[in-house]
């Protein structure tokens, strides 16, 4: 039987450095992980954030060490720097260090993305790239940090957040080939009363009679905006979409996309912003037809909300390897396939028992991803960790 934070005697409470790049739900799906991870983990452990950026309006309140590096630094350098600091800042100052950054600081690494030396020693690549990979100062610094970050060692952990990305760890390093998945939770809320839907719809300006599809992305375009926007020209003119998440530079970029011209009354491109629960709330149709997700958030977030889903299948999207075609969402054949992801809206418009039948059974797979789980996952590693230093209790 689990104890409350207040209820654990200091003592017995471990210390926890929880490492990532920024802390908020509003900067992303695996900066919004490390929110809700600590959330959980901050009842029995004492929690320090390492991160570049801290949101306010997340809604925790931890000890929290800025690690910036100076902004003219190139980017493969502001990540050297960081994993220096990051290192020197937590090295033998507790009990477990979770990084989620490139480098070598942490005992849990928890890996997000196509592993480096996947993209440049393993895939298919033009030989002049590849020979020219040789001699980036870029490229072998993050090589040499993804190295330093997974080599073998005691009481060292490197987690996948995807079978997609555990399948692309063992071919770039085969003494991973085995390393554990641990996939991103959801928070179940409560389904959204009509009165909610109704204000934030008519807050957009969208009429009753009108389908409201859903984008949420920082980055829409690798997230499929290019599709989508031809889907768009495809379907009725009452089907309406909210992209959620453009930076100004990024609304700039898409109102000069020549797609764009003519959807311009149809397409509301709305701030990033830390609380989404109101758009997925007045969606009718979640669109994720992304190009390169080690994971997705966004599609399990919708299905927690009771939305119907449409993404891209595996390996481009790594969720939809735990998703049934039909019965939790829908999946196009290949994220481009701006016709085929028409169809998919045009037969979610026609078919409410589909809609309903997606609904119920995509809440229900959110409903056995929570982040309870999550950390008692997390948990487990930290207690094989501390055994084998000698730490356990």
């Amino acid at each position: 039987m689990g104890i409350s934070g207040s209820e654990v005697p200091r003592k017995a409470r471990r210390s926890l450095a929880l490492v990532l790049d920024r802390f908020g739900n509003r900067y992303g799906g695996a900066e919004a992980y490390g929110v809700e991870l600590a959330r959980e983990l901050a009842d029995q452990y004492d929690v320090t954030i390492f991160a570049r950026d801290y949101d306010p309006e997340c809604g925790l309140q931890l000890p929290w060490v800025r690690l910036s590096a100076p902004s003219w630094f190139p980017g493969w350098l502001r990540v050297l720097w960081f994993a220096v600091r990051a290192r020197y800042r937590t090295k033998g100052r507790f009990d477990i260090v979770h990084s989620h950054m490139n480098g070598w600081c942490g005992d849990v690494e928890v890996i997000h993305v196509t592993p480096v030396r996947y993209n440049w020693r393993v895939r298919s690549l033009p030989p002049m790239k590849r020979l020219m990979s040789r001699v980036s100062l870029r490229v072998q610094t993050y090589l040499g940090l993804e190295e330093l970050r997974v080599r073998k060692r005691n009481a060292h952990r490197v987690v996948a957040v995807s079978g997609v990305i555990a399948g692309q760890m063992g071919q770039a390093y085969p003494h991973q080939r085995n390393c554990p998945v641990i996939m991103p939770g959801v928070a179940l809320p409560p389904i959204p009363d009509a009165s909610v839907r109704n204000a934030v719809r008519e807050r957009l300006g969208m009429q009753p009679e009108q389908t409201l599809c859903l984008m949420v992305a920082l980055d829409p375009m690798r997230k499929g905006l290019p599709a989508v926007l031809n889907a768009m020209e495809r379907l009725p003119e009452p089907v309406r979409l909210v992209v959620v998440g453009c930076s100004d530079a990024m609304r700039r970029q898409i109102r000069a996309l020549p797609a764009f011209a003519g959807l311009a009354g149809r397409i509301l491109l709305q701030a990033p912003t830390s609380d989404v629960s109101g758009y997925y709330a007045a969606a009718d149709i979640c669109l994720h037809p992304t190009k390169n997700d080690s994971f997705g958030m966004v599609p399990l977030e919708a299905m927690s909300y009771g939305v119907p889903v449409v993404l891209s299948p595996a390996p481009w999207c790594g969720f939809a390897e735990y998703v049934a075609h039909g019965r939790n969402a829908l999946l196009m054949p290949h994220p481009e396939d701006s016709e085929a992801l028409a169809g998919c809206v045009e037969r979610l418009m026609r078919d409410s028992g589909l809609r309903e039948r997606l609904a119920k059974e995509g809440r229900a797979l959110a409903a056995s991803h929570g982040w309870p789980q999550v950390a008692q996952a997390y948990e487990a590693l930290y207690g094989q960790i501390l055994a084998e230093r000698g730490g356990a209790s």
